[in-house]
């Protein structure tokens, strides 16, 4: 049973449609590196591109849920942490953009013998999210549950940490990528490793604000 109601449901609704949206965008990014790793760059390209347009769409909703929460949903003492936890989910899809822009401008070379630990990284990233957006809607309905949802994202986000540094382990080892590979698809892990990082900044905040509902 929600807990609030009102404007601050119309906040919840806002958010969740955020959360839709920023899903959205990982879901892409996704299908744009698997393209890439296919050696598919015109798809990859046109992928990208949605990637990018998600994103927007994503800061549009960020916005829309700050002005909401400025005209007066929640008590001013609460506002901020709601403010907070839109930019926290939102720097999630800014993390995809920036990986797929990296990738699609430098174009390194697919790196045949460490393409399943990429994929398998980016699924990672986007577990540690879903798993996120679980504690997200629970902040209404039961902060019990957000805080097991905000610990399981925390614990998601640690196997996408094994997941980054084996995959840069086996590229660097490799005497197939090239130095300027290796370069740049460190860069790249590292920023799909960010999703993940920024997946778990916004659940620290999810169990910030269960604590302090809880009392």
């Amino acid at each position: 049973m929600p807990i609030f109601g009102g404007k601050e449901n119309s906040v919840f609704d806002a958010i969740n449609r955020h959360m839709e949206v920023v899903g959205a965008t990982l879901e892409k990014f996704r299908e744009m590196m698997a393209a890439y790793l296919d050696e598919d760059l015109e798809k990859a390209r046109e992928l990208e591109a949605q990637v990018g347009r998600l994103e927007s769409e994503a800061d549009s909703l960020r916005r829309e849920i700050e002005t909401m929460l400025y005209e007066g949903a929640f008590l001013p003492a609460s506002r901020g942490d709601y403010v907070r936890l839109s930019e926290e989910i939102d720097q999630v899809a800014d993390a995809a953009e920036s990986a797929a822009h990296t990738l699609i401008l430098a174009k390194p070379k697919v790196p045949l013998e460490i393409k399943d630990e990429i994929i398998a990284l980016v699924d990672a990233a986007l577990e540690t999210y879903e798993t996120l957006m679980a504690g997200v809607k629970n902040l209404n309905v039961d902060v019990n549950k957000a805080l097991e949802y905000a610990k399981k994202t925390e614990d998601a986000e640690e196997r996408a940490d094994e997941l980054e540094y084996d995959a840069k382990r086996k590229a660097f080892e490799s005497e197939t990528i090239s130095t300027y590979a290796k370069l740049i698809w460190n860069q790249i892990l590292t920023k799909i490793g960010d999703i993940a990082d920024r997946a778990e900044d916004a659940s620290d905040q999810v169990m910030l604000m269960a604590i302090k509902r809880r009392g």
